[in-house]
């Protein structure tokens, strides 16, 4: 399986609305519940008013698109990070998964997923 490399710098934010995302960038997420909104987005585009926020963060997806009958793909990646103390922020999209991992951690994290046979390719 091929790992795609997202080559910026992520944030992971609670804003108070979702008209302050920026919506023209490449990549952003956004998760609404009862209880809060939550933004991932390029470190550059954070909004100037959030609530709280996390800086640092890198990420990579599992490339190409996913089918749903596929069973246990994050939690194989999310074992092999979690065994090395390495913990992850995941986003899912229709088509793919993705993994985000504090900057600190993110060159580790690749090589252990090399060693375990994934493919690494860049953006």
């Amino acid at each position: 399986m091929e790992l795609q490399i997202i080559d910026k710098l992520l944030t992971v934010c609670k804003i108070r609305d979702v008209e302050s995302a920026d919506l023209s960038s490449d990549i952003y997420f956004i998760g609404k519940t009862d209880e809060e909104i939550s933004l991932v987005c390029v470190t550059d585009s954070v909004p100037s008013e959030t609530l709280e926020r996390e800086d640092g963060w890198r990420a990579f997806r599992i490339k190409g698109t996913l089918d749903f009958s596929l069973v246990g793909i994050l939690s194989k990646i999310s074992k092999i990070l979690a065994d090395n103390d390495i913990g992850i922020f995941a986003v899912s999209t229709y088509n793919t998964d993705y993994i985000l991992v504090k900057e600190e951690n993110f060159k580790k994290a690749l090589a252990l997923l090399s060693d375990a046979g994934y493919s690494i390719s860049q953006d």
